[in-house]
């Protein structure tokens, strides 16, 4: 066959490209609305991320905005000495304190208050209780053990596990993705390797792994990161690799091959594309365990530095605390909730990725 033979059978062979908005994309999203209860979940996730992505303006220990002698000042997102203010320190003024009030209304100001004024690590120093104290009108979730507002801890928690999970879920899929092509594309003693190393890697007991690995770092959000990443990421690479093992002997990239195009090209640009249809059912449940792995590290504090807004550092609490029910239930409903919605986004996808619904 000549190379222009080759490039019809190519033409021919190959999966046929269809657009992203095109009619198989409505057909999924309709079978995806169908389930009410996923459908649902995911606007109801979407708007409680989005919320927690404006955490400072709904609960903070620093007004919105505020008015001295004329001039409007953002405390939430500029910091002003309290000179500005009439006072007599160069550095930030704690704006619960009487004195600095005082100053503002001596400058006939004005302050706009988030609705929550307490920050998920403000100390509040005048609760006339002992700490952790109950559920009040001052703080409507009660405090933890170190005097913080448990509403504050929840919201902003909820925002650091999300995002967390967001970037671990898309790392660990790279990672995974990449793994799972290369084993499927090349097959033979390539795959046999990786395949073995898998198997050894997946047979460790993971928490204990993790609990190890995470007492030879530095906490911080990063380090914690990449070694939650060490282990997630062979949670896709068995789908992938089954994809590559069934398009690799097909005609069209046996044509691609006799036409010279590299395996690179041939790997993520022609064969990827019908193995991701596969691998985005997977990503509402990867996420829901990245963030239960978070939550699991927080709670034996081998997590995220202390002082963090952290759920799995709350329900801790709450195991040493069982006489302020209130942490426990916070920490385990923000929890339940967070991972109901993500398992029931995942079923939906599911559906719509299901050949026999969508088709």
């Amino acid at each position: 066959m000549n190379a222009e033979g080759s490039v019809i059978a190519a033409q021919e062979s190959a999966p046929a490209r269809r657009p992203f908005f095109g009619p198989l994309t409505r057909r999924r999203w309709a079978v995806f609305r169908a389930n009410k209860r996923g459908y649902w979940s995911l606007w109801i996730f979407l708007a409680l991320y989005g919320l927690s992505l404006c955490a400072e303006l709904i609960a903070n220990d620093k007004p919105i905005l505020l008015s001295y002698r004329g001039e409007i000042y953002a405390p939430v997102f500029k910091a002003y000495p309290e000179t500005a203010f009439g006072g007599d320190f160069e550095t930030e003024p704690d704006y619960h304190d009487p004195f600095v009030q005082d100053l503002i209304e001596e400058g006939d100001g004005w302050t706009v208050w988030p609705i929550i004024r307490f920050s998920y690590d403000t100390i509040d120093y005048d609760i006339p209780q002992p700490v952790p104290s109950a559920p009040s009108m001052r703080h409507i979730f009660g405090t933890d053990g170190q005097a913080r507002d448990v509403f504050a801890l929840v919201l902003y928690g909820f925002r650091l596990s999300v995002t967390f999970g967001l970037l671990l879920t898309a790392l660990s899929s790279a990672v995974g993705i990449t793994a799972g092509a290369i084993q499927g594309y090349f097959g033979g003693w390539t795959d046999l390797l990786f395949q073995r190393g898998i198997e050894i890697l997946q047979s460790l007991p993971v928490l204990y792994l993790l609990i190890v690995m995470a007492s030879f770092v530095e906490p911080s959000f990063f380090s914690i990161l990449g070694v939650l990443l060490l282990v997630t990421w062979m949670t896709l690479v068995s789908v992938v690799r089954a994809e590559f093992l069934r398009a690799r002997n097909l005609d069209y990239v046996r044509a691609a091959r006799a036409l010279g195009l590299g395996n690179r090209l041939i790997m993520f640009r022609h064969i990827l594309p019908n193995a991701m249809v596969a691998t985005l059912t997977f990503l509402p449940f990867i996420l829901s365990t990245s963030i239960a792995l978070l939550t699991a590290l927080d709670f034996l504090g081998f997590g995220l530095p202390r002082g963090s807004p952290s759920i799995g550092e709350l329900l801790n609490q709450a195991k040493n605390n069982l006489y302020a029910p209130w942490l426990g239930i916070a920490g385990f409903a923000v929890m339940a909730t967070m991972l109901s919605l993500l398992i029931f986004i995942g079923e939906a996808a599911r559906d719509a990725f299901d050949p026999k619904k969508a088709l």
